[in-house]
Order: structure tokens, then sequence, then C-alpha cells
């Protein structure tokens, strides 16, 4: 039975309002050519949102997970501008970018564009959840060079394996809430650890991720296995983890690195799932060191 017609995506003066504070620029992006599987529904070019915080470091292109706009992640890309120069994406689907399908092909596709279009020379890829996904098949197509990779607790559910540990149904409910006006207490209600400032952006940002890209992108996480791609990864690649992910468990670390031995695994202690903002000064500490030690 196909699904309703989905809720619009919107966002409201008060969240726009957030980019001016930022430290980073908007750049414009547009999709796959013309007709390519990167298409919008109308077959248009499908326009994607990047946030560039600038530096003269190595391009680190960091990819955001389900329900994740791109300044959801601004705590972690100014942590970084000593060390590189961050760019942030905005996933199709979410935040200031379009719409179109959301399958990994048109998501890894997305990223290539986003290479190629604002010139970045063998940028390293940082993907969170769903963006470690997006990451890890860009890395394998070899369509755009990439210098290295670090996957962050992505989901390792698919084919034959067990479900991914969110529900659907959580996430739309939380979209539900972000749509009729939700704010920083109700987000800490989701997730209690976070820092305010974090909850507070989400509370603001969420109605900007449309449900129909939650949906297929949820339905990705069973119907697409992250063993088909992990092993055949064959530039420098680091696994971040949280030592008490629901979402990479402890056999499912033990997996990976049984099958990519030349990866580093690296678990972060106190973290779950949303390893930054559960243990955000741990997590950053170990994500610098292991950007220092990635081949330049």
């Amino acid at each position: 039975m196909p699904h309703a017609p989905a809720p619009p995506r919107f966002l409201t003066p008060a969240a726009l309002a957030d980019l001016a504070a930022l430290p980073a620029t908007s750049r414009w992006v547009r999709s796959a050519p013309h007709g390519g599987p990167g298409t919008d529904g109308a077959g248009g070019r499908v326009p994607l949102h990047v946030l560039d915080y600038g530096g003269n470091g190595r391009p680190l292109l960091i990819l955001p997970g389900i329900t994740s706009p791109a300044i959801t992640m601004d705590f972690v890309a100014r942590e970084l501008t000593d060390l590189v120069r961050p760019l942030v994406l905005d996933v199709r689907g979410r935040g200031l970018s379009g719409d179109g399908p959301c399958t990994l092909e048109a998501y890894a596709r997305d990223t290539e564009a986003v290479i190629r279009d604002l010139g970045l020379e063998r940028p390293l890829l940082l993907g969170h959840s769903m963006g470690a996904r997006i990451a890890a098949v860009t890395a394998l197509r070899g369509t755009a060079e990439v210098a290295g990779t670090v996957l962050v607790d992505p989901p390792m559910s698919g084919p034959g394996r067990g479900p991914y540990p969110t529900p659907l149904a959580v996430f739309l409910d939380q979209l539900a809430e972000a749509r009729q006006g939700t704010d920083a207490a109700r987000v800490a209600h989701w997730w209690p650890r976070w820092p305010h400032r974090e909850q507070d952006l989400r509370a603001r940002w969420l109605a900007s991720c449309g449900e129909a890209a939650v949906r297929e992108t949820h339905e990705g996480f069973a119907s697409d296995d992250f063993f088909d791609v992990w092993p055949r990864l064959t530039i420098p690649t680091v696994l971040l983890y949280g030592a008490e992910s629901p979402v990479v468990t402890r056999a499912g670390a033990a997996e990976a690195a049984r099958t990519l031995p030349a990866a580093r695994l690296e678990a972060v202690p106190g973290a779950g799932h949303m390893v930054f903002w559960d243990a955000p000064r741990t997590a950053l500490g170990l994500l610098r060191e292991v950007l220092r030690g990635l081949p330049g």
C-alpha cells in the first residue's frame, strides 16, 4: 500500500537565523546530470547546500545522519578548523538541500558532485550513521578520489542481520513533534545526554528533514548490507563507534575487525550511537587524533 503524501518540510525564521551565527559560508552544488540517478522526481538536478568552514587545511567533507541537518554538526566542524577545512553537507531531503530519491547510490552521487564542483582535492570523508554508509559507498565507487574515510557508528543492519535498533515509528514521532513545534526540553526527552545547545538546534531544525527521505533511508538500513561494502575498502579507513552503541555492537565491531584487518577501530568510552553528542570531549579528542594519523 503506498504511503500517504508526506508532510512538507519547513524552517522557521528562528532556525534560519542560526545560520548567521555560524563561522561558515553557505555554498551550493547541483547533483548528478539531468536524467541521472541523482535527479529529483521531476528529472531536474537536486540543489545541495554545504556549510564551508574554510581554512587552508585538507578538505574534510562531513556527512551527517538520518535526521541531522548540516548545522547540527557545527560543534564538530568548529573543533577541527586548525587541522582541516571542514565542509558539512545538508544531505538531500534535509536542511536547505532539495528532495529526490534517497538511495545510497543517489547519496554517493551527491557527495561526488560536491567534491567535483567545489574543487575538493583528495578530501577525507567523515560520516556519522547514515553518513558513514554514504562515505563508504562513495569511497568504494572510486568516481571521486578520496584520501581516507572516518566512519562513525555505521548501521550494521541489513538482509539476514538484526533490524536497525531504532524503529521507523520513533523517527516519525520525532518529526511530527518538530512540525508541531518542539523545544529543547522535549528533545531532551529523547536525547537526555546531549548538551543543551545541541538539543536546542535540533528542536529548530528537525522539521527540515523530509519524512519520505527518512522512510527511504530507514528502509535502506534493512535492505543494504554495510558488510557488502566494508571489506572492499582499500583506502585508509577508521571506524569510530560508541562503546555503548546498540548500532555497532561488540559482535559487529568484531566482524568489522575480522573482515577489514587494515582498518583502525576505536571505541569511544561513554558514548552510544550519537557518539559526538553523547561524549563530545572524548569523541572529538579521539577524532582529532585519528585525523592527524591519516595520510595527507
